[in-house]
């Protein structure tokens, strides 16, 4: 069965400048929850100054509380959001690094290289903490950067080794601004599963140029089964000019489940999770299936 990771609350958020209520949140959180996503990364403990959207992170993930069969994550950037992550009761988080120095510079203010040595102190700190925990590690611009260009699948390679060594639980691979077709996810899959398990890696597709579920297929026939999502497309990239929305979530569950792939969501209930989130943001369904299911 294909695993689903709904990132819409955290990555499809993180950048709207329109405050978005906790209330609102965790409705949606909730919403994706009864549609049948159980895998959710909920927020992100990154400083409120530089994402106000998320500054609500604990106290969203307190209303929440331990629903039966929910798995919540939370993006940790350093020490500081994890020891703000652990107060509130994660057991699992998520790392962030890219494949591009000039990316993580842009992004977080540091090299790749400098990046990692933060982490493999905050997946330390966090293994200490919580023995049972889970990490994964975001690699970004895992096909090309908006900055240097295309990147070498060596050099993704070679995060993705030293991801492992820091003891990651999986790495997601992102096309940050959604240029990858299916000839390149070939390419780097093939790349990858030399060094990275197949049960530990999952993509990362952006939509922007209309390829996400043809690249989606390509993984699924290297034995990709872990793939990142975001309901009614919601998200993009700061850091990357010109980039659109995530995979819609919408999208991806039709595709999956048309092609003989259970998912065990609700598309009826999925297409409707995103409504009150996009009636804050003024915005009309971003998924063509979206579109489609609501008659929208």
């Amino acid at each position: 069965m294909v695993r689903i990771v709904e990132v819409g609350p955290r990555d499809g958020l993180q950048n709207e400048s329109v405050p978005i209520p906790t209330e609102t949140k965790r409705s949606f959180v909730e919403a994706l929850l009864s549609a049948g996503l159980f895998e959710i990364e909920a927020t992100s403990f990154v400083s409120p100054k530089w994402v106000p959207q998320l500054a609500d992170a604990s106290e969203l993930l307190a209303s929440l509380g331990s629903p039966e069969g929910a798995r919540f994550s939370a993006l940790v950037p350093n020490r500081t959001g994890l020891e703000r992550a652990l107060a509130s009761g994660v057991g699992r988080i998520a790392v962030f690094t890219a494949a591009s120095d000039a990316f993580t510079v842009k992004n977080i203010g540091m090299t790749v290289k400098a990046s990692l040595a933060t982490f493999a102190e905050v997946v330390a700190a966090f293994r200490a903490a919580r023995p049972d925990g889970w990490v994964r590690g975001y690699v970004s611009t895992a096909f090309e950067c908006p900055y240097a260009g295309r990147v070498e699948p060596a050099v993704v390679v070679g995060v993705c080794t030293r991801l492992l060594e820091l003891g990651v639980d999986e790495i997601s691979l992102g096309d940050t601004i959604g240029v990858a077709a299916p000839r390149e996810v070939r390419a780097l899959t093939a790349a990858v599963l030399g060094s990275v398990p197949t049960g530990m890696l999952a993509y990362h597709f952006h939509d922007t140029r209309g390829t996400a579920i043809a690249n989606v297929a390509e993984a699924l026939e290297h034995g990709v089964t872990a793939f990142d999502a975001s309901a009614a497309g919601l998200g993009g990239c700061p850091y990357a000019p010109g980039a659109g929305g995530n995979l819609a979530t919408e999208d991806l569950v039709y595709f999956l489940e048309r092609s003989g792939v259970p998912t065990g969501v609700d598309p009826v209930a999925l297409a409707r999770a995103s409504l009150p989130v996009l009636g804050v943001l003024g915005r009309s369904p971003g998924s063509k299936v979206q579109r489609a299911v609501l008659g929208a």
